[in-house]
């Protein structure tokens, strides 16, 4: 087995007091402050959705000093989790963090064990195939999939979950003739000279199986579906934002506007921000 690197015994020891800082104050915080000693598990959790967002806005801004600060309420929150846990002796930090060290022991086989895997790939099947030996080998790959996560992310995660076992195509050029299947079937579901749609459920549910293979394919080209749309998002978000600014500058109400007139000024948006990039 070969040993990792371990940091300098410097940093490390900084580290465990910062940690310990943050033990402290959540323990003096839990039995002093009217707020934090009302909270329960189910309390927090939403606020704990919501401080994950805002990890992930920083992080697809590129902004690290925000990127900081938002692991930093992350980590208050495990430390929050862990602390309520203890009061009714269900578990406790130290559980907490042992537990996550067996696993990534477990899971590495080829780090800690006498296992080879040389590539990505085989390390992503070993660690899929080792979840189903916790489990007692009887559960779904998927299983672990979140029920609340949402649609898009987890397409992404079934889909490499199933690769994780086998279950995937071999060339990324069938999977867009599978998109281009998909295409077809969807455009079936409406009248082309009316455009309405013949069927709406079928409709629906074949706009669903277009997304779900454009997402495959997303991840056969190296793309993160999730990350691609809200970079659109955002970047429709600028784009429409200085169209309200710059028309109102000019006295102009858009609710008043054409659709033409509007895109004078989204086409001057389009410019001004390819400039920035």
């Amino acid at each position: 087995m070969t040993t990792p690197k371990s940091a300098p015994d410097k940093s490390r020891k900084e580290k465990l007091i910062a940690f310990d800082r943050l033990l402290t104050i959540m323990d003096e915080l839990r039995e002093n402050c009217p707020w934090d000693m009302k909270q329960t598990i189910e309390s927090i959790r939403h606020l704990t959705i919501e401080e994950t967002y805002e990890l992930s806005d920083a992080i697809l801004e590129g902004n690290m000093e925000e990127i900081r600060k938002e692991l930093g309420d992350l980590m208050l929150h495990n430390v929050f989790y862990s602390r309520i846990a203890s009061e009714s002796n269900h578990f406790d930090i130290s559980d907490v963090l042992n537990g996550i060290c067996d696993k990534l022991v477990e899971r590495h086989p080829h780090v800690y064990g006498n296992v080879d895997a040389n590539d990505e790939k085989t390390v992503k099947e070993n660690w899929e195939k080792i979840k189903l030996k916790e489990k007692g080998g009887n559960q779904s790959v998927l299983g672990g999939v979140p029920k609340s996560l949402p649609a898009l992310v987890k397409a992404m995660r079934i889909q490499e979950k199933a690769r994780g076992v086998g279950f995937d195509w071999d060339e990324k050029q069938q999977v867009w003739e599978k998109v281009e299947e998909e295409l077809q079937e969807f455009k079936e579901e409406f009248n082309i000279e009316s455009g309405e749609t013949v069927n709406a459920n079928r409709a629906q549910d074949e706009f669903g199986d277009l997304l779900f293979s454009l997402i495959n394919y997303a991840r056969f080209v190296g793309i993160n579906p999730d990350e691609a749309l809200e970079r659109t998002n955002k970047k429709f978000m600028k784009r429409f934002q200085y169209l309200e600014s710059e028309s109102k500058k000019d006295g102009k109400s858009m609710g008043e506007m054409s659709l033409e007139e509007m895109d004078v000024y989204w086409n001057k948006a389009k410019a001004v921000f390819k400039i920035q990039q």
